[in-house]
């Protein structure tokens, strides 16, 4: 009887070992408030919108957890820290920003959590690093991209830069557009820098414009850029404004008005306003305006829809909810339907080559109007 006893209470232990693990947990490393909450807040809703859609694998529920990070690098590592240590997740996703995700990253490499970046297209993310990857393209091939826009479609040779140097983002951008615009024969002919925070560009751009050039590129998160053009425009500024995929703004024309006419920047290759859409963004485009009816979609939201539905894939194929399982069925993934376009990831790279967009503002419009492939 004792035996009988002792062999039952250790079935009943593990029947409530197996029941307290039937949902399976992504950790969101959330940008809910601070500098970068708009592309944050977009890209949580992706995700809520993808956890809807594909609630359960493995017979399993699916539960969002999230931390807000309040835009900021060391709270991105204590934000994946408590989801990791207390929350016991089985992968994580996000934040957004390079910067972010770099540090939320340190932490999930140690703890062999498999994490799935968003928006953060600096290429060190996931350099050297096996359990993190991203479901964006990198700044290498984003800084290519606009530079040959601006030189060869818009046939500019003339380019200034102004960078936020404390951002790794805008940072690595920079260069990236820099090195390629000079290696096409266009010359920069002003470089200037700031802080993040700072709200007064007077100067710089009062220089810039004596520099006389075709085209400024502000590789700048929304809320510091949005500052630029205004100001730009009250200085009298004629020449160009482009940005990078942080400049993705739903609201842009609404919050600009018309310091934003004519502002181009590029953008992961998904818009409302795209012709040509896959199959994955017409579903997730109409799933979007029924869950979020009178709020536009854009790009961020996209990564995160699309961040959560690779995590959600990999599981599926792995048939185990370990993560690392998970991270050795995600390098795996091969032409993995998804709103931004095909993906696939490798022992080699983390990294999925992906085409990128162009957005340009045109009659108070935001409109996409070009596809630029790797």
């Amino acid at each position: 009887m004792k035996k009988f006893m002792l062999t039952l209470c250790v079935v009943l232990l593990a029947a409530g070992v197996a029941f307290g693990a039937e949902t399976i947990k992504f950790g969101v490393v959330a940008t809910v408030t601070g500098q970068n909450a708009f592309g944050g807040q977009l890209e949580l809703e992706g995700m809520q919108l993808a956890n809807k859609l594909y609630s359960e694998a493995l017979g399993k529920k699916i539960e969002l957890v999230i931390v807000d990070n309040k835009s900021d690098k060391v709270e991105s590592a204590t934000a994946a820290t408590r989801l990791i240590e207390n929350d016991k997740v089985n992968a994580l996703i996000g934040p957004y920003g390079s910067g972010p995700t770099m540090a939320a990253g340190e932490v999930a490499e140690v703890a062999g959590i498999p994490l799935m970046g968003t928006a953060c297209t600096n290429p060190l993310v996931t350099e050297g690093k096996k359990f993190i990857f991203r479901a964006c393209f990198i700044d290498p091939f984003q800084g290519e991209a606009a530079a040959n826009y601006v030189f060869n479609n818009l046939g500019y040779k003339k380019a200034a830069v102004l960078t936020d140097v404390a951002s790794d983002y805008a940072v690595g951008l920079a260069n990236f557009f820099k090195t390629n615009f000079t290696k096409l024969g266009g010359q920069i002919v002003s470089d200037l820098k700031y802080q993040s925070g700072d709200t007064d560009f007077t100067s710089q751009i009062t220089e810039i414009i004596a520099q006389g050039p075709d085209v400024l590129f502000i590789p700048a998160y929304f809320a510091e850029g949005a500052v630029v053009l205004k100001q730009g425009r009250e200085l009298g500024a004629t020449f160009r404004f482009m940005g990078g995929d942080a400049m993705d703004n739903p609201e842009i024309v609404t919050l600009g008005g018309e310091a934003v006419e004519g502002f181009l920047h590029t953008t992961f290759a998904y818009d409302p306003t795209m012709p040509d859409m896959n199959e994955e963004a017409k579903a997730f485009t109409g799933a979007w305006e029924k869950e979020y009816p009178g709020k536009a979609p854009n790009a961020n939201a996209a990564m995160g829809y699309d961040a959560y539905v690779l995590l959600y894939q990999a599981i599926i194929r792995a048939g185990n909810d370990d993560p690392k399982a998970i991270r050795d069925e995600l390098e795996k993934t091969k032409d993995v339907a998804t709103v931004t376009g095909l993906t696939s990831f490798s022992a080699e790279s983390h990294d999925p080559v992906k085409d990128a967009g162009i957005v340009e503002i045109k009659g108070g419009k935001k409109i996409y109007i070009y596809t630029i492939k790797p």
